[in-house]
């Protein structure tokens, strides 16, 4: 029976997390001063953890790898969203995208749209603590889904152009310290500590070949949601080499900070912005989509540790504003998870609204085992249109085209089910695909029952601010920009939004093969 999803509970659930392994600040940590740390966040765009360092055996990424080995890793890491705008405009405000009204993608791009008034960036506080603060990287990205009443950072590199819907690669040997933010904080503010951003979307779509190392497509292991076809698999090998261009940059990147010096004194922080870019990862709340690599390395930072402690990416501020000196504020819904004064994370909460023109409004909840989703609309199909991915993701057309000539498996079938269950719930362990739902599962009864109570008390906590209605206009506007982007899309692709599946991947075909070469 579906429960009433209205229902709301009064439970404040704490969210704090304790890290063991980290020495910083303590008493007897090497090489500790008293000087401010300079503390780097190195974002990568929609990246699962598809490194060496978790255990994937076909991707070489050395660099990242090196960056784990001598730092502390994190395999229980997720971000709130698992869409780019409400995840970035979380972690950088250490509040819940749906407390701020952050949590439709992209929503508030055009209409001037302010945090509240007691909300302030991350660098604001950085700022105020004597630091300079940078954005940097290949393509920068801040994305957030406001806009901010002060200028986030004090220097900032110039971006890189679009394309295909998605972005551009720059050389792998790309100086970032050869850019106009760098050399500004060099005149301006050396004396200063420095808090940089240094983003890189090589994984954001599209993907791009590795000459160096090329993965075999017939080696590539397909989650069984999706078809084991040839095309899904040479689709998911041109992402593992973007992950290792992606790392060779980091290499690049370390070697210039290193010729620097600015790699004394300093943390930094890795860790992808959402989940991989497949068509069950990004977008949607399994773990596909909101876990992420998440690495910490640098002055005061154990070596070699690995921590299975829960974290959420809204952690990520407190703990960098700690690490600074600054006094948390009493606001922030994110914690510290590296000290002596934390205590371990029960839960982490996640969250999808409207996607463009693609409505929808799902929440979840997750411990170290259990998965509860809970689907606002389920007379919605998993499959409804979305003309990203529709224009990004090859298996879309693929899962189409056979699901009409019934060649999917019961598995990859129920992603077009007419309507989705209201409840989902996955024991991580023993089901790491989150492929069977448990949540009609009468001995599961109780652990449903608990997480829903969690996850109705959260939303209340926080003050969920998914139950307002959108104003139609901005549904409307949405739905018109979204079908012309598509239809002018596939015009110039020689296809037509009638154009058959087959037709559509025959295009798919010659496209992989281009990015291939």
């Amino acid at each position: 029976m579906y429960r009433k999803l209205k229902n709301l509970s009064v439970l404040f659930v704490l969210l704090v997390l304790v890290l063991p392994y980290s020495s910083y600040g303590k008493e007897g940590s090497s090489k500790r001063t008293d000087k401010k740390p300079n503390i780097i966040w190195i974002v990568l765009e929609d990246i699962s953890q598809d490194l060496g360092a978790y255990g994937n055996d076909l991707v070489l990424t050395p660099n990242l790898d090196r960056l784990a080995r001598e730092g502390t890793k994190y395999t229980n890491a997720y971000a709130t969203s698992s869409v780019c705008s409400p995840s970035r405009s979380a972690f950088f405000t250490g509040m819940y995208q749906t407390s701020i009204g952050a949590h439709h993608h992209r929503s508030h791009q055009h209409d001037n749209f302010r945090l509240p008034k007691h909300v302030k960036l991350v660098s604001e506080y950085m700022r105020e603590a004597g630091y300079y603060s940078l954005l940097m990287g290949p393509k920068q990205k801040t994305d957030f889904n406001f806009s901010p009443l002060v200028e986030p950072f004090d220097a900032v590199d110039g971006e890189m152009a679009k394309s295909e819907g998605a972005y551009s690669h720059g050389p792998v040997n790309e100086s970032i310290l050869n850019k106009p933010a760098w050399k500004k904080y060099k005149k301006e503010g050396n004396n200063k500590p420095f808090f940089a951003q240094i983003n890189y979307s090589e994984t954001h779509r599209t993907f791009i070949h590795d000459p160096k190392n090329p993965i075999n497509p017939d080696k590539v292991k397909v989650p069984s949601y999706y078809p084991d076809h040839d095309l899904v698999r040479r689709d998911w090998a041109l992402y593992l080499e973007t992950v290792q261009w992606l790392d060779q940059k980091i290499g690049v990147l370390f070697n210039e900070l290193k010729q620097e010096k600015a790699l004394d004194n300093t943390v930094v922080f890795v860790f992808g912005d959402h989940g991989r870019a497949m068509a069950r990862g990004k977008q949607w709340l399994y773990d596909s989509g909101i876990q992420v690599p998440f690495i910490v390395w640098g002055e005061g930072i154990a070596k070699g540790a690995v921590s299975d402690e829960l974290i959420s990416l809204i952690d990520v501020m407190p703990t960098t504003l700690s690490l600074a000196g600054v006094k948390i504020p009493k606001y922030l819904e994110g914690n510290e998870f590296m000290g002596e004064n934390t205590i371990p994370r029960k839960n982490i909460f996640a969250q999808r609204d409207r996607l463009g023109s693609t409505e929808d409004r799902i929440r979840a909840v997750r411990n170290k085992q259990y998965k509860y989703i809970l689907n606002y609309y389920p007379n919605l199909p998993y499959s409804q249109f979305s003309g990203y991915k529709k224009l990004e993701y090859p298996v879309v057309t693929l899962m189409e085209m056979f699901n009409e000539q019934n060649k999917l498996t019961p598995v990859q079938k129920q992603w077009f089910t007419h309507l989705r269950p209201a409840e989902e719930l996955y024991d991580i362990i023993k089901d790491p695909e989150e492929v069977h739902n448990l949540a009609g599962n009468p001995d599961y009864k109780n652990i449903v029952d608990d997480m829903h109570k969690t996850l109705m008390d959260w939303e209340k906590e926080t003050g969920d601010q998914g139950a307002i209605l959108e104003d139609p206009r901005m549904a409307a506007k949405l739905d018109k920009d979204t079908w012309e982007f598509y239809q002018h899309k596939m015009k110039s692709r020689g296809l037509t939004s009638d154009s058959s599946h087959q037709e559509y991947l025959n295009w798919w075909d010659k496209r992989l093969k281009e990015l291939g070469k």
